[in-house]
């Protein structure tokens, strides 16, 4: 296990977490049973202990029984300010079904819950954790304040005038056009578009109330991290990305960087498969989400991936999980991974990926071994929930509703 863990700046807006995080999804259920709680706090516990402060959950794990999992184990240790809390929000089971939303109205209530169950009074990073389609990502996110005091300036200065008012903000369309001299029609208009914004924007409004430090994103499009920086200053995005999972090198990592946004990849080590290879699917039980995943229904096609990353592990002296994770940390100092475990060896383990080194020939032999053409099957059995799919409706189509 690496001797001290480095903390790291994640994103360019202040927040600062040790260098590797800890997925606590698995703790709760989803590959399978949920763990026991004694065992899981201890866990908890000895990654604090070991540096690992950066914790991460959702709402939807459990559903909500690992957000009060994590605020158990905090409280048990009086450990809240040693540790910095991602939780995320914007999935519901709705008829047995993942259903995505990002209502502004939904937003608020999850956040209130989501403190509730952590038993915290604000959070450190605040994701949205899917995308709506349906509702423009400005919406969720937050405009500036500037637009309705500038509403408001001309109500009260400009009334018997005619205006054309064409506020851009960055790329995105808010146009207001009067040509009127009656002042109440002016007020009226003024007191539709005043309602109109009150509904919009409620993350931001949990950053200013002290709520929510930091927001960040989860598969989320190029385009989509940029409409929504634009409006608030977006810390981290959180997709999946791992030796054998690289879709979003091509456009998201470039734009995250242009932005000064830190990237938090999950499933660094394939949900386990570069741990064990194909033994992962002989270990599933019942409810266990992978077996729906494509990736994991063709491990005859995807077992010589694992194998040749097992031979190089042997070669340089690490086991296949800490080579895939040091893969991960290779990608630059804006990267903080979040391998998940409930096992403490498994943890340990996991540590000692930051110890392990690795050359360009390395990082270029490992990206041959697992390139797209040598792997089968999508990541996801939801990959309409991914960032392949999140483009949201443009702002002038919302209505409020």
């Amino acid at each position: 296990m690496a001797s001290v863990i480095p903390k790291v700046k994640l994103g360019s807006q202040g927040l600062v977490v040790s260098q590797q995080g800890l997925g606590c999804m698995g703790m709760s259920g989803n590959y399978g049973l949920p763990k026991p709680e004694a065992d899981m706090i201890k866990l908890i516990h000895h990654a604090i202990e070991a540096g690992v402060t950066f914790l991460d959950t959702s709402d939807f794990y459990g559903p909500h029984t690992n957000e009060i999992l994590i605020g158990k184990a905090l409280k048990q240790g009086g450990l809240r300010e040693k540790v910095q809390i991602a939780t995320k929000f914007g999935i519901q089971w709705i008829d047995g079904k993942p259903d995505v939303c990002g209502d502004p109205a939904y937003v608020r209530s999850a956040c209130e819950a989501s403190l509730k169950r952590l038993d915290i009074d604000y959070i450190d990073l605040y994701y949205i954790h899917r995308i709506d389609t349906n509702v423009p990502i400005e919406v969720t996110v937050g405009l500036s304040f500037l637009f309705l005091v500038v509403l408001f300036w001309i109500t009260f200065s400009m009334a018997v005038l005619t205006c054309l008012l064409l506020l851009s903000l960055v790329a995105f369309e808010i146009l207001i056009i009067y040509d009127s001299h009656d002042k109440i029609e002016l007020c009226l208009t003024l007191l539709y578009v005043t309602n109109f914004i009150k509904k919009m924007g409620e993350i931001k409004k949990l950053v200013e109330e002290g709520k929510v430090k930091y927001v960040g994103l989860s598969e989320a499009s190029a385009s989509t991290i940029r409409r929504a920086h634009a409006v608030h200053p977006i810390t981290a995005v959180q997709n999946e990305w791992s030796i054998w999972t690289r879709d979003l090198e091509d456009e998201i990592v470039p734009t995250c960087r242009e932005l000064g946004i830190g990237i938090v990849p999950y499933s660094p080590i394939g949900r386990g498969f570069l741990a064990v290879g194909p033994k992962v699917v002989e270990n599933m039980i019942e409810g266990d989400f992978r077996k729906l995943y494509p990736r994991f229904q063709n491990m005859e096609q995807n077992k010589t991936v694992f194998e040749r990353i097992n031979e190089m592990a042997t070669s340089k002296g690490c086991t296949p999980a800490q080579l895939a994770l040091a893969w991960v940390h290779h990608q630059g100092s804006d990267v903080v991974p979040i391998p998940g475990t409930t096992k403490l060896e498994n943890f340990d383990q996991n540590i000692g990926a930051l110890s392990v080194k690795l050359t360009p020939d390395d990082m270029a032999d490992l990206e041959f071994i697992a390139s797209s053409d040598m792997v089968k099957g999508e990541r996801s059995a939801f990959m309409q929930m991914t960032w392949l799919n999140s483009e949201t409706p443009p702002l002038s189509s919302w209505k409020g509703n």
